[in-house]
């Protein structure tokens, strides 16, 4: 995992801030990045949308796109990731939905979770990663460090 001070230097160096939006994380990515002081300066704000109501009120999430693909999908991950940006001050913004555990069912496993990665003016990148069932702490310790390895690749 990249050191997250690494990360807010890269983001201070691109002239970049970073707005998050998590729901099975619930802060632990805005957590991390606020974890380091002086992170001010490029950490815009964080979004927890737990329930699918916030996901709506707060990021814009459609209603329809949460009724078809629920919301541990890699729709509702963009959708989380756009609306961050678009309600923030940020060019980069992560998102993550997932089923942390326990449970879980056939089609939507624990340890499933969507990540989504949008920046101003370039297309959302998506993708699903499957953690697998190694409890709820690890599936979202495993978010966290997957979610800022994602920003450093988009810093770098």
């Amino acid at each position: 995992m990249t050191e997250v001070a690494e990360i807010l230097d890269r983001a201070r160096r691109a002239g970049a801030r970073i707005a998050t939006a998590e729901s099975c994380t619930g802060g632990m990515i805005s957590a991390a990045l606020t974890d380091v002081a002086g992170s001010s300066d490029v950490f815009d704000r964080g979004f927890v949308t737990y329930s699918n109501g916030a996901k709506f009120a707060l990021l814009g999430v459609s209603e329809a796109t949460l009724g078809h693909y629920g919301a541990v999908s890699e729709e509702v991950a963009r959708e989380m990731a756009e609306g961050a940006l678009e309600r923030s001050e940020a060019e980069l913004a992560i998102a993550v939905t997932g089923i942390a555990g326990p449970g879980g069912s056939e089609t939507k496993p624990e340890g499933r979770v969507c990540f989504a990665l949008a920046e101003r003016d370039l297309p959302t990148f998506t993708e699903t990663v499957e953690f697998g069932a190694l409890g709820r702490a690890e599936v979202r310790r495993a978010t966290v460090a997957h979610a800022l390895s994602l920003l450093a690749e988009a810093l770098a």
